[in-house]
């Protein structure tokens, strides 16, 4: 009979703390798995905060953080581990490459204690791994801007860091680029499995890197589990800004109809809405929030929809922005509707034109008001 190998434990990011930063306070409360987890939430929600409390760069006031079995910080037992002790890569939205050095130099700097045979081979496997190895010679003053995310992210990893934390590290990129670097960090991890935190504000990174998200609000993880179901379901006006819902529709609840496992709300505007059932009460005040790209248009009144919102109104204004266009029509509520320019044309869209909006029941989230 042959013995079967244990599987290798990967080891956990444990994170138990507590900062006061005077009008803020960070309380965070999780364990970050092997993968990818997205940090997720509006500006001033802490999400720098914590990963820099995670490498060491700022010290919580009271609690733990630990990888495994390492403990990186614990208040009780007065241990903070330097930010060299505790293994962990950090790419910082800035990047903050060295000038002066190559991208080969660059890659292999915290790899000085090697052997130079050895950290030349550790360098063309990373820049290889990142589509950099044709660079070696060069400035960062002669990058692309992807050529730069690119070369940091390899000097992050060529140490074999037990867990990489990732402050925005694609912004100001476009989508093709974005998904063509993150392709390559997600190949890299599939070999070793360590604990990944990606702090980003773009829904298409969130999409793209597909495993886990944690949403951060005022300090506080607010809500965890897959990225879609998250973000569809947003709680709070502040995360369904951040989520990409345009239109938050002050209401207050009208009736419930358990029976059909709807609601009816009056908006603040003009208007009433049938969205899902929910514990808000008759009289409760509640927001209401919709994605522009969730409405559609139509030029006559419809008939025989599913959609049981169809609200007349009129289009106030039409902007263009790439093949996106953008209109606010006014059915009550001021709505923002996204179509394209071929659906403006054939629906002979101007600005004054009445039309007609047509709502799905579960495209209308209901948040909690600010």
């Amino acid at each position: 009979m042959v013995a079967m190998a244990a599987p290798i434990e990967t080891p956990v990011l444990s994170v138990d703390i507590w900062k006061n930063l005077g009008e803020f306070r960070l309380q965070v409360k999780h364990e970050f798995e092997a993968g990818f987890t997205v940090v997720f939430g509006p500006s001033g929600a802490g999400k720098s905060t914590l990963l820099d409390c995670i490498a060491g760069l700022m010290e919580p006031d009271t609690g733990k953080i630990k990888f495994g079995r390492d403990t990186f910080f614990n208040r009780q037992q007065d241990i903070s581990l330097p930010p060299q002790r505790r293994r962990i890569g950090y790419v910082f939205q800035s990047l903050a490459l060295f000038p002066h050095l190559s991208v080969d130099d660059n890659v292999g700097y915290g790899l000085n204690r090697m052997g130079e045979s050895a950290r030349r081979q550790e360098i063309r496997r990373l820049s290889a791994a990142f589509h950099i190895e044709h660079l070696g010679e060069r400035k960062p003053g002669e990058l692309s801007g992807g050529e730069k995310q690119r070369v940091a992210l390899a000097r992050s990893l060529v140490t074999q860091p037990g867990s990489l934390l990732l402050d925005e590290p694609l912004t100001g990129l476009d989508a093709g680029l974005r998904r063509s670097i993150l392709q390559d960090l997600r190949a890299w991890n599939e070999q070793r499995r360590i604990p990944i935190l990606y702090v980003t504000h773009n829904r298409e990174e969130v999409e793209a890197i597909g495993e886990r998200l944690v949403t951060l609000e005022n300090g506080r993880l607010s809500s965890s589990g897959v990225p879609h179901a998250v973000l569809d379901a947003p709680r709070t006006v502040a995360l369904a800004q951040a989520a990409g819902f345009e239109n938050l529709l002050p209401a207050w609840v009208l009736q419930h109809r358990e029976a059909e496992g709807v609601m009816r709300v009056a908006l603040r505007d003009g208007g009433e809405l049938e969205i899902p059932l929910s514990s808000a009460e008759p009289g409760e005040q509640v927001v209401v929030a919709i994605r522009a790209g969730d409405i559609l248009l139509a030029s006559e009144e419809p008939h025989g929809l599913s959609a049981r919102n169809v609200c007349k109104g009129t289009v106030e204004s039409l902007e263009e922005r790439g093949t996106l266009m953008i209109l606010r029509v006014r059915a009550g509520a001021t709505y923002q509707v996204h179509v394209t320019p071929g659906a403006v044309r054939s629906l002979q869209l101007v600005a004054g034109k009445h039309v007609w909006l047509v709502v799905k029941t579960h495209s209308c989230q209901l948040v909690t008001p600010p």
